[in-house]
């Protein structure tokens, strides 16, 4: 039975077009997304949302709430948790700038697309409900680019909480995909007494599910994901609490993973280093598709 890997149905003559010279890959836009974990009687669960079908990248797939990083991401916010020099040796940047905007992304990005938000009024705070009218104002406001994050935090007396977040991973999208990101993938833990909202506008389904579920449903062809997704939950699986996962996100590897495409004779073979379950033999006149 076919797994639920996203495979679009044009990726085999982009990579032809790559090899011959033919198509000029473009260059990847930082982005950060968030495996956002909270504990149950099973062990913790993870939030994933379902992109629309119509969404020109990877439509109909399960992900993470998350997106790109803003230029206005690197203004300066009250900041708790380790220093933006460790988080840029962390996050294998060279710019305590770069780093500091990825992670405003990750927390802003979780906030716009979940209401879910990692800051608090002090470092060892965190908000306790993000529901109500001037909250979704605000958050409508970031989501359209008219509020930066940092006057958002700075208007509220809010300090950014990096310390929730462990950095898991980083995907790099492939050279012959037209839309190409380069990906940092972190953990974090359900703040109490907040709760996720189905806020994204790029979403028609939010689930909470526990890894081993999810990669199940992968497996069965239930649910369409990309290889850096189901990478993440299955490295999940293993822990029994989300306290756990964010304790062993000290040891995660953050090598960039970047898919590769090499002829075999008459068939293409596309790979991502380091997980082979992803592996792909192509015919030459193979027809695409989740497969």
């Amino acid at each position: 039975m076919a797994n639920g890997q996203w495979y679009p149905p044009e990726w085999p003559d982009r990579i032809r077009a790559l090899a011959a010279g033919e198509l000029e890959p473009a260059v990847p836009k930082r982005a950060a997304t968030v495996l956002l974990l909270r504990d149950g009687a099973g062990g913790p669960s993870v939030h994933m949302l379902r992109r629309r079908a119509s969404m020109a990248f990877a439509g109909g797939a399960y992900a993470y709430p998350g997106g790109g990083v803003d230029p206005r991401d690197e203004q300066p916010v009250h900041w708790a948790g380790p220093s933006l020099k460790e988080w840029a040796g962390r996050l294998g940047v060279t710019g305590e700038a770069e780093a500091q905007a990825i992670v405003c992304a990750a927390v802003r990005e979780t906030y716009e697309e979940a209401g879910v938000l990692l800051a608090g009024e002090t470092a060892d705070t965190v908000v306790g409900d993000t529901t109500g009218e001037d909250w979704e104002r605000d958050r409508e406001a970031l989501i359209a680019r008219e509020l930066p994050f940092a006057e958002f935090l700075d208007r509220r007396g809010l300090v950014l909480r990096s310390d929730l977040l462990g950095a898991w991973a980083r995907w790099i999208t492939p050279e012959f995909e037209p839309r190409r990101y380069d990906t940092w993938f972190f953990v974090a833990a359900l703040p109490a007494g907040q709760r996720t909202r189905d806020t994204s506008s790029e979403a028609d389904r939010t689930v909470w599910i526990r890894p081993a579920d999810a990669a199940a449903g992968y497996d069965r062809g239930e649910l369409t994901m990309m290889p850096p997704t189901i990478s993440t939950l299955r490295g999940l699986e293993r822990f029994g609490s989300a306290a756990e996962a964010l304790g062993a996100a000290r040891e995660q590897d953050l090598t960039p993973v970047l898919a590769q495409a090499r002829m075999d004779g008459e068939e293409l073979v596309l790979s991502w280093p380091g997980h082979d379950e992803f592996t792909k033999h192509i015919p030459s006149r193979a027809e695409g598709g989740a497969a």
